[in-house]
């Protein structure tokens, strides 16, 4: 009775230890698996296919306020669209994604509350605050920080959701999505040939 006693905890730390080690290789796989993922033909065209959609539904309209804005508030609604669709891409497995995904409620979010204090502004129902200025502690902290600690908090900032993140999870989180911008990278240059190839071939036709 007492060996057996004895022989359990040896076999239960066994278990755990194996238990560990098929996660940290399961990971291992997934991670390698998200990897090749982005590099393969039949991802970028899938995300070809999707953004050609994305794009078909953003407006590009004349801004009617300032025509100067209108050149980058289009690279902004393109960049957004293809952003967004990479996001839906990597289904939410990562963090970045999750991030892109979730910034875009928040700021649905921002722009209705700023309608509401606009209505109350012009109401006359706001209740005057004065707001201090607010001094940033990590920024004076930042000065000071190793060069290499700071050379993480940057890359964190880089990578969506990964601002407070420890560097195992930025690592593993900045490697995925630098694949998946190659990956929109190649698929964006390629959709622009396409595009100017077929512009240019429909203006050097001959009039009918």
């Amino acid at each position: 009775m007492a060996s057996t006693l004895i022989s359990n905890p040896v076999t239960n730390s066994d278990r755990s230890k194996k238990k560990k080690k098929k996660k940290i290789q399961e990971k291992d796989h997934n991670d390698d698996h998200n990897h090749i993922k982005w590099k393969s033909e039949a991802q970028q065209q899938s995300y070809s296919s999707k953004l050609v959609q994305a794009l078909s539904q953003v407006r590009l309209g004349p801004s009617p306020s300032s025509p100067s804005a209108e050149v980058p508030r289009r690279g902004r609604a393109v960049r957004e669209a293809a952003d967004r669709v990479l996001a839906v891409a990597a289904k939410g497995k990562t963090r970045w994604s999750r991030a892109i995904l979730t910034s875009r409620l928040k700021l649905k979010f921002q722009k209705k509350h700023k309608r509401q204090r606009v209505v109350s502004a012009a109401t006359g129902t706001t209740r005057s605050s004065s707001k201090k200025p607010k001094v940033s502690v990590l920024r004076l902290k930042g000065k000071s920080l190793p060069a290499v600690q700071r050379k993480v908090r940057v890359l964190g900032r880089l990578v969506p959701g990964c601002r407070k993140q420890p560097l195992p999870v930025i690592l593993d989180e900045a490697t995925d999505y630098i694949a998946a911008l190659e990956m929109q990278v190649r698929a964006m240059s390629a959709l622009a040939e396409r595009l100017s190839g077929s512009g240019a071939g429909s203006s050097s036709a001959p009039p009918s």
